[in-house]
């Protein structure tokens, strides 16, 4: 165990689920990032919204959808993680 955790300063990564999408977190640990943003084209279109959430998670939190594009930024908040779909996806396919 590390008494202190550093932090990464940035990171782009791409994901595909029911779309394209990609994001970019900016001075980030494990669990914690100051900056993250996102932008996606989406396989299913929706009608215009606008999310705007502050507490629980984070910070703040903005999220835009309109037809398929659609943007997220969050402020101090919980780092975005989907590993654990995927070990989901895998051990659902094992037991089938």
């Amino acid at each position: 165990m590390k008494p202190i955790k550093f932090f990464q300063v940035a990171r782009w990564r791409y994901r595909e689920d029911f779309g394209h999408e990609w994001y970019v977190q900016f001075l980030f640990t494990d669990r914690w990032a100051l900056i993250q943003t996102s932008v996606s084209w989406n396989d299913y279109p929706s009608w215009p919204f606008i999310q705007i959430q502050s507490g629980g998670n984070g910070l703040l939190s903005i999220l835009f959808w309109a037809y398929k594009f659609g943007f997220d930024i969050d402020l101090f908040s919980r780092t975005w993680n989907w590993n654990h779909l995927e070990e989901l996806d895998e051990n659902e396919t094992e037991l089938v």
